[in-house]
């Protein structure tokens, strides 16, 4: 089809070309601003969460029947669409295996069951919220999920001393973007409740850029020569509350599995 425009003749396929150049700088200036923090860098001070389906599953998953059936839905998995950038986590063979094996005995050997500490990334995607404190001197995270901080050093601190739940965090920035750089992690945390896991050689390198007043965007790219053919990448968006009275309330979860963990230890009655 052709179409009069301003006295040209131009056919469909050029005019819709025509506008997505004239449109190119006006989506180029709507570049989120976010406004700066007390060290003059974007302001993340807050509450965030995410509203992915990350912690159940990284890659694309359907829902499925939890493991507890009497439970019905209350433990059903819910379906995702993955936050795994090219969609596959790229297993070794050997590994690929070990994971199968985590995901049918996920009910028992998940850490989250036994209520450790969750490790980076996975605390990032928990069902909970976490909270963001940026001074001019220091940034530092609070987890709602089992009271996990994590202290951010803004001067290299050299290699992590020991390998600990949350991991040694290095934070610089990068323009707007602040990139944590994330060692010394233990080798027992899983990254979801699918039974994706790592090694004590996992590096974790954390990307915070604000995409919009209240939003985040988080990537996360993770590697492991041990149990992964080659680096790979999560990419999904936080969100702020802005709901008046958000906190973080407390979860000390260690209380609800204390039969789980010490029953065995416990004197039995005569």
């Amino acid at each position: 089809m052709r179409t009069h425009f301003r006295g040209w003749v131009v056919g469909t396929s050029g005019m819709l070309a025509m506008l997505l150049v004239a449109s190119t700088p006006v989506l180029a200036q709507k570049v989120y601003k976010a406004p700066n923090g007390p060290d003059g860098h974007p302001n993340f001070n807050g509450i965030w969460q995410t509203l992915s389906t990350a912690n159940w599953d990284l890659q694309e998953h359907a829902a499925r029947q939890g493991l507890v059936t009497a439970a019905g839905t209350l433990t059903a998995d819910p379906g995702g669409t993955g936050v795994v950038e090219g969609g596959e986590i790229p297993y070794l063979p050997a590994a690929l295996e070990k994971k199968k094996k985590n995901f049918e005995n996920r009910l028992s050997l998940d850490p989250e069951i036994r209520c450790y500490l969750p490790g980076v990334p996975r605390a990032i995607y928990m069902p909970y919220p976490f909270q963001i404190f940026q001074s001019a001197k220091a940034i530092f995270f609070a987890f709602q999920y089992d009271g996990a901080v994590r202290n951010i050093f803004l001067k290299d601190p050299g290699p992590a001393p020991a390998d600990s739940w949350m991991g040694q965090s290095f934070g610089t920035w990068k323009g707007d973007t602040l990139e944590i750089d994330v060692t010394g992690l233990d080798e027992r945390t899983w990254l979801d409740r699918a039974g994706d896991f790592h090694s004590a050689a996992l590096h974790v390198v954390e990307r915070y850029t604000m995409i919009g007043p209240d939003v985040l965007s988080y990537e996360a790219t993770i590697t492991d020569p041990e149990v992964y053919s080659k680096p790979w990448k999560i990419r999904m968006p936080l969100y702020r509350h802005v709901e008046k009275g958000a906190r973080l309330v407390e979860f000390k979860c260690v209380e609800f599995v204390e039969d789980l963990l010490y029953g065995d230890l416990t004197k039995k009655s005569k």
